[in-house]
């Protein structure tokens, strides 16, 4: 896979930056939007013209977007995990359930 450089821009500063292969180039034209979506939203709110604060600023809410999802993802995995296990407990228990069932069927043959 050949790199690349490309240029990009956040928040009306171009940066060039080095990408791999053009699925690379996908997910950095993705991240660049909202990275720029995000540092214009907070410009807004913050009323602030200092791009070091607003990209801080910035990088600080995107964290805790991160943050929440890892947690919420977390949780999931744990609901997940006992549901796996309730079915697993149900399964045997279907299951001894029939043979018990095909043991009384074939007394009573």
């Amino acid at each position: 896979m050949i790199d690349k450089i490309i240029d990009i821009e956040i928040y009306g500063r171009l940066y060039k930056i080095r990408v791999k292969g053009e699925e690379d180039e996908k997910t950095i034209s993705q991240v660049t939007s909202f990275v720029d979506q995000r540092m214009h939203e907070i410009a807004a709110k913050s009323k602030s013209t200092d791009p070091l604060k607003i990209a801080v600023l910035a990088a600080l809410n995107i964290a805790d977007d991160f943050f929440l999802t890892r947690r919420k993802l977390d949780q999931m995995d744990d609901v997940m995990g006992r549901v796996e296990t309730a079915m697993d407990d149900l399964e045997k228990r279907l299951t001894t359930d029939d043979h018990a069932s095909l043991s009384i069927e074939k007394a009573a043959l």
